[in-house]
């Protein structure tokens, strides 16, 4: 049985009302409700199956904005799922500007959360095809927030695999479980888009043969692979380059299958008339503390003296890095700062471009 459906990451929705002007903000929070609108507007054309939130579905948690978001998902067609960002639940308990941890299914009945006190989900999408939403949001005993899967959730989750480990499963989940950036597990600007235990995860999946991750929260556009598991991680729909994705699901005999996967790209909005550029602008405008601090922390451990020339040829560094399917060289720059960063380049292990970030076609 094949089967189509879409990928939207990060839309961070924000009603008018709760936009706060937040000095070098990254996300354009003023454009998450257009923008999500003409997505939304494309996928009902399609003769979709299902859609899947991977997290940050709002700006912080703000409780009017988790009610615009659920009562727009439930006027869609097709059935959507939902699993918790970090932006979704910023504190444990609710405040007055933003719903608690616990309070997250409640707000999803409708939308994998068929048993509101539990943060974490597994449903049949169709015949032999399984969806186990999974809660990356922890809080540590000094109450920050942090990327973890607590013991009885994977206590859960290996009962949940047991059960249904000869079925096509598909696991979501808003933190990342392999890396998508060199080093990203131990740099200290990568690490916490990394779920902190992710190798007891990845082991666990392995394990019962899951092959397809979904993930956001890193706002790239990325396809990653390790020992047969891919995870695919969707850029923000409120961040360069806008994208998001439709994925179609053939099978090619009983236990292989092909995973063709389109992105596309909201280009404009009212108000924001060519959207990529304007936010690809936005990106640049605030990226010198972030290059600044990538080129004088490990590995490069440069001085401030050597970086600083360096940052305005970054500018666009990671409006590049968050497109995907980048290729960026910077023959200016010292020796080994210059492979440092091509080690960012879509390429293979023979140094060849290998485009996948954004189309492919994978076998499972």
């Amino acid at each position: 049985m094949n089967f189509r459906f879409a990928v939207i990451s990060d839309p961070h929705i924000a009603i008018s009302e709760t936009i706060r002007n937040v000095p070098n903000r990254f996300h354009l929070v003023e454009v998450s409700i257009p923008a999500l609108e003409l997505v939304l507007t494309h996928l009902e054309r399609l003769d979709l199956d299902f859609l899947l939130l991977p997290g940050d579905l709002t700006q912080d948690g703000e409780p009017e904005n988790h009610q615009w978001l659920r009562q727009r998902l439930e006027a869609l067609p097709f059935p959507v799922y939902v699993v918790p960002g970090n932006h979704d639940v910023p504190t444990l308990f609710p405040t007055d500007q933003s719903i608690g941890l616990k309070d997250f299914p409640y707000y999803y009945p409708n939308f994998g959360y068929h048993n509101p006190q539990q943060l974490y989900y597994h449903c049949e999408l169709l015949p032999g095809v399984q969806l186990i939403g999974l809660n990356s949001n922890q809080f540590n005993q000094e109450g920050q927030q942090i990327g973890y899967l607590d013991e009885q959730q994977l206590t859960w989750l290996e009962k949940t695999l047991a059960e249904v480990k000869d079925q096509l499963v598909m696991v979501m989940i808003h933190h990342n479980v392999i890396e998508h950036l060199p080093g990203q597990s131990h740099h200290i600007l990568g690490r916490r888009y990394m779920l902190s235990n992710a190798p007891a995860l990845f082991k666990l999946l392995h394990k019962y043969g899951v092959k397809l991750i979904f993930t956001g929260h890193l706002h790239v556009q990325d396809v990653a692979y390790q020992q047969g598991i891919y995870e695919i991680t969707t850029g923000s729909l409120v961040s360069y380059p806008h994208p998001y994705r439709i994925i179609q699901v053939q099978y090619k005999g009983q236990k292989q299958q092909e995973i063709e996967v389109k992105s596309y790209r909201v280009n404009g909005v009212p108000g924001w008339p060519n959207l990529p550029e304007m936010s690809r602008q936005w990106l640049g405008d605030r990226s010198y503390p972030f290059m600044m601090k990538l080129l004088t922390t490990p590995p490069l451990n440069l001085s401030v003296e050597e970086a600083e020339p360096l940052t305005p040829l970054l500018r666009n560094f990671w409006a590049d890095i968050a497109g995907g399917d980048a290729m960026l060289d910077f023959p200016e720059f010292p020796p080994p700062v210059r492979r440092y960063f091509q080690k960012f380049n879509a390429v293979n292990l023979e140094g060849k471009p290998h485009l996948v970030d954004n189309q492919t076609t994978l076998l499972i």
